[in-house]
């Protein structure tokens, strides 16, 4: 096997494929001829491609990606890759090996979590020169609500798949979801739902596109004195449930009934300190905090800043009388706040 196929081989399988001809070409040395009688094209159809991802390295993302798996992949450095997005700083800060690249169930995890909450209206990632983390935000009136948090090089690979694009770039830059991204979020909740064992009689909870939450269509509802229903600081701590449900759901696939949990009673295996980005603390976060709550307003929790169930749905499935559910979820975010300022910034996924 050469030097060139042991490079290309190195790869993720979630690398494109046109990724892995620039990187043939710029990280082997391989001559444009040579790549193109290996693909049976003509010499100038490799050359639109590489000079096209020549070009999408203005992005910053998308250039680290490229640096990140040049350098796992064993290639000699580059000073190009190295001063355009400061490899060093995030290797360095990295919570996992730098040198071991994001295998393909992993990204499709993330990209499951992420990209629902980016298809939602007013959703951006934000991305910061100088930070090892992105951030997935809603802009609103009272500022922006924090809606996941991913590592870099998983927002990297969402670029270099074009799932994600630059619309403000700067020191902090904002991407928005593409058609593309959209796309593969389609696909990866269809096989998500085909691989699920459930009964007929069980809806497909937390593995559908909404448009929007229950949680903001709610908030935009006002009260008799013209107040917004549910305020800021309680649509923030819907969020952060829903945050920790998402990640806690990137772990390992064990068998956990949160209805049981809440209507039984059941202990709630906290095994951990609740910290960390991690499914692990994710989870022990969201078992302590339906704890908190208890049976009825953990319910009502769940299901609609959970499995986004609507608040009829919801209150059909509890049996309670019509317009009650969204008295009762009131309560329960006011309890999950108090819940939430008890732990100050210790039990917060990043700061």
């Amino acid at each position: 096997m050469t030097a060139s196929h042991k490079f290309k081989d190195s790869l993720p399988n979630w690398v494109p494929a046109e990724a892995r001809l620039y990187l043939t070409h710029t990280a082997d040395g391989r001559s444009l001829r040579s790549i193109a009688r290996e693909q049976g094209v003509h010499a100038s159809t490799i050359l639109r491609q590489v000079r096209r991802f020549e070009h999408r390295r203005d992005d910053p993302l998308v250039d680290c990606a490229l640096g990140r798996l040049r350098q796992a992949a064993g290639a000699s450095p580059d000073q190009e890759f190295k001063e355009g997005c400061n490899m060093t700083l995030h290797i360095r800060s990295a919570r996992r090996d730098p040198n071991e690249l994001l295998d393909e169930e992993r990204l499709n995890a993330e990209a499951l979590r992420v990209l629902r909450r980016m298809a939602e209206p007013g959703v951006v990632m934000a991305v910061a020169a100088d930070m090892d983390r992105a951030v997935v935000l809603r802009d609103g009136p009272e500022g922006a609500i924090r809606l996941a948090v991913l590592d870099r090089p998983v927002a990297e690979a969402f670029a270099l798949r074009e799932w994600i694009s630059c619309s403000k770039p700067g020191r902090v830059a904002r991407y928005l979801i593409t058609g593309q991204g959209r796309a593969a979020l389609r696909q990866l909740i269809d096989g998500t739902e085909s691989d699920e064992d459930r009964g007929d009689d069980e809806p497909a909870r937390g593995r559908f596109c909404q448009t929007e939450s229950p949680i903001v269509v709610l908030a935009r509802r006002r009260d008799k004195d013209g107040k917004p229903f549910l305020g800021p600081d309680l649509v923030i701590a819907a969020e952060r449930l829903r945050e920790d449900f998402e990640v806690a759901q990137t772990g390992p696939r064990l068998a956990q009934d949160w209805n049981r949990f809440l209507t039984a009673g059941a202990s709630s295996g906290l095994s951990g300190d609740g910290r960390g980005h991690e499914p692990a603390g994710a989870k022990d976060r969201l078992v302590a905090a339906l704890a908190e709550l208890g049976p009825g307003l953990g319910d009502v929790a769940l299901r609609c800043c959970c499995y986004l169930e609507g608040l009829e749905t919801a209150e059909q499935a509890m049996g309670w009388s019509a317009r009650s559910g969204k008295i009762v979820l009131r309560i329960a975010l006011m309890r999950l706040k108090r819940h939430y300022d008890s732990l100050g910034d210790s039990a917060k996924m990043i700061g």
